[in-house]
């Protein structure tokens, strides 16, 4: 029998932190949670995501990944055999306003972790990556052999700064280290800054939602449950020093993202047709064959049946029940 592993899960309040902590609690394996709780959106949130883990039985400590001793103490404590590093800070477009959250974040965070975990070199590290680090590039689908020199905005710089020094610290120091390179990952408990929750949420309350690029863009949206099962595998491999795509391998036109979700909650959007933004690419398409054939990840979850998996909880968790219990000026009211 597979002894059981013992893991910390950085960013486990946050939307992917959450799924996967759960995840492993309910495997059978020791899973210990930590989170800075910051304000980029509502914290409530992620309080809510760290109540249910908490009673799961899994603790989500509130601390800051720069805090190097804490983290030495609590691998050493807990006998940590894996981590699976979440914590980071995210969105393309705060990175055009707020560029010193992601250097603090996302590089001298990750440098900070690295720098604990360094001192016992069997523990196996997962981290997330993203389909960001793609930019620029023209080809596709994005293959994790193409070219990541062109980043199109300071996160997915910071993201492809990570796999360097991730590799940098596996050449020094023999760490065993994975990057995930995940595509618009979506579903119940996600992120409220992301496209899909923000059109749902402007929706019911009949707010415009911002289309830019006139709706000529694609997205390889990819369900939660998918990638859980993605990072479960490469934590079973155990590679010294891997890089795979975790997407849908489906690209989806944005226009029908927005049909889907009108379908789903019964309402129409109101669409302001806007220009390209700053930062944003055109598409993201996922060539996952690596992951296939070394992971055996084989995503299932149509965006059909995905988002309305995400509306079924949306409208649980924002319906009208819940204003009394919490009332915050973000919640919306759209019930099915």
């Amino acid at each position: 029998m597979e002894p059981r592993k013992r893991i910390l899960v950085t960013g486990a309040a946050g939307f992917i932190g959450f799924h996967i902590s759960k995840f492993f609690k309910q495997k059978g394996d020791f899973c210990l949670g930590f989170d800075h709780f910051n304000h980029y959106y509502d914290p409530q949130l992620k309080r809510d995501r760290a109540a249910i883990l908490e009673h799961l039985g899994v603790e989500v400590l509130e601390a800051d990944l720069c805090e190097r001793n804490l983290i030495r103490r609590l691998l050493e404590e807990h006998k940590i055999t894996h981590v699976v590093h979440l914590a980071a800070q995210a969105g393309v477009r705060h990175s055009l306003t707020h560029p010193d959250e992601y250097v603090s974040s996302n590089l001298e965070g990750f440098v900070s972790l690295l720098e604990a975990l360094r001192i016992d070199p069997t523990i196996r590290l997962i981290f997330a990556s993203s389909s960001s680090v793609y930019g620029l590039n023209k080809k596709t689908p994005f293959s994790v052999e193409d070219k990541t020199d062109a980043p199109a905005n300071l996160y997915g710089a910071t993201k492809k700064a990570n796999e360097l020094i991730a590799h940098a610290y596996h050449h020094l120091y023999g760490m065993p280290i994975t990057a995930l390179r995940f595509f618009t990952v979506y579903g119940p408990w996600g992120r409220p800054d992301m496209a899909y929750y923000r059109f749902a949420r402007s929706i019911c309350d009949g707010v415009p939602i911002q289309v830019y690029n006139h709706g000529a863009m694609k997205r390889d949206f990819t369900y939660i449950d998918d990638i859980i099962m993605g990072v479960a595998a490469a934590l079973d491999l155990g590679a010294p020093f891997e890089i795979f795509n975790l997407g849908n391998h489906q690209p989806v036109d944005l226009l029908y993202l927005i049909q889907l979700l009108e379908e789903a909650l019964g309402k129409q959007a109101i669409k302001e047709m806007l220009p390209m933004q700053k930062g944003e690419v055109l598409e993201t398409y996922a060539d996952i064959e690596k992951s296939r054939q070394m992971l055996q990840f084989h995503p299932s979850t149509s965006i059909e049946t995905g988002i309305a998996r995400f509306i079924d909880w949306f409208t649980q968790y924002h319906g009208p029940h819940r204003q009394n219990e919490m009332p915050l000026p973000t919640r919306s009211t759209c019930s099915k």
